[in-house]
């Protein structure tokens, strides 16, 4: 009698089992309704939306292309002003510009000064990182200082130190009359030039590569600086072996920005310079300028844009993939 009980209610239960599951097996065979933003949305929207979302994208890239396609197409012609019906030239003018002196010594001119000015601020830059990763007081009031140069546009801030560098009026040869120094013709020699461009290239952007390199040192851990605390481990010691490996994939990043930055400058330079004294430091952007604009020379011009492109993304590419291996070591990821 018992067992029949329990027989009939095994049964039972198993019924109500397929009776409550029934619903799932239903549920999950028929798709539900669409969702309450979804009804009411034809089906063709639905389906388009996902390419709609691609549009601003393409319209960017082609924005992008159109120019450099443009302009690439321009520099096989010789379009001039003194010539208003251009011939097919093929690559006449990447050959004037390659057997022309005037650019290797541009070219020489634009790796001094990119070199220069990435070096100097990456130095200062770490520098100042470390001292404000100290978190004192002066270092509080420092790092909201720090942003001032980078919200000065360059070519102001060119204008500004080409008055301050005036051998006769400018303010650093007054401060520095009292220690013998006064009357230095800054911008009037060719080294004086290039380096003076050097120097404000320098105040004004070390502070972002010093912003870059404190964001890298408040991301380390602290656990291998602290284990090499109790091991007694020197200031040198830990720079050397922990604090630099950690923080060079960060450092690399605001060099590689400085330096393709510093390949194509023409704002400080021209407002500084002009180019001059003579040819001193006309950069490859500067010659492109004057070659298209000044003398009228389209596509002669265009062509030394081409061939600074050419330069600065070879440039990136190197520094990018030189960045990933960096980036791997710093991880101890295999390569």
């Amino acid at each position: 009698m018992n067992s029949s009980t329990e027989a009939d209610h095994g049964a039972a239960s198993s019924d109500d089992a397929a009776v409550a599951g029934a619903p799932e097996k239903a549920s999950a065979a028929v798709p539900g309704p669409p969702a309450p933003a979804e009804r009411g949305v034809p089906k063709w929207r639905r389906t388009l939306r996902p390419y709609l979302l691609i549009v601003p994208a393409l319209l960017l890239t082609g924005g992008i292309l159109y120019p450099f396609g443009l302009g690439l197409y321009y520099t096989v012609f010789d379009f001039a002003a003194s010539k208003p019906q251009p011939d097919f030239t093929g690559l006449e003018n990447y050959r004037r510009i390659f057997t022309d002196s005037s650019f290797w010594d541009s070219a020489w001119v634009t790796v001094l000064y990119a070199v220069g000015a990435a070096a100097v601020e990456t130095v200062l830059g770490v520098a100042v990182a470390l001292l404000l990763h100290r978190s004192t007081l002066v270092g509080r009031v420092l790092e909201k200082v720090l942003i001032l140069p980078l919200m000065i546009a360059p070519v102001i801030a060119a204008i500004i130190w080409k008055l301050m560098l005036q051998p006769s009026v400018g303010v650093v040869n007054y401060l520095l009359r009292p220690f013998g120094l006064g009357g230095v013709q800054w911008t009037d020699t060719p080294t004086g030039a290039l380096l003076s461009s050097i120097a404000v290239d320098v105040w004004v952007y070390t502070p972002f590569v010093a912003i870059l390199a404190l964001a890298g040192l408040r991301s380390l851990p602290t656990s291998p600086f602290e284990a090499a605390a109790v091991d007694g481990a020197g200031w040198w010691f830990t720079f050397r072996k922990l604090t630099m490996p950690m923080l060079w994939p960060y450092v690399l990043v605001a060099v590689i920005f400085r330096f393709m930055d510093s390949l194509k400058v023409f704002d400080i330079i021209y407002a500084l310079t002009e180019g001059g004294p003579g040819d001193s430091t006309v950069v490859l952007q500067i010659r492109a300028y004057l070659e298209a604009i000044r003398f009228q020379r389209y596509s002669f011009g265009l062509s030394y844009m081409i061939v600074l492109w050419a330069v600065v993304y070879l440039a990136a590419m190197v520094l990018v993939r030189y960045l990933g291996r960096i980036q791997n070591r710093a991880a101890e990821v295999p390569k």
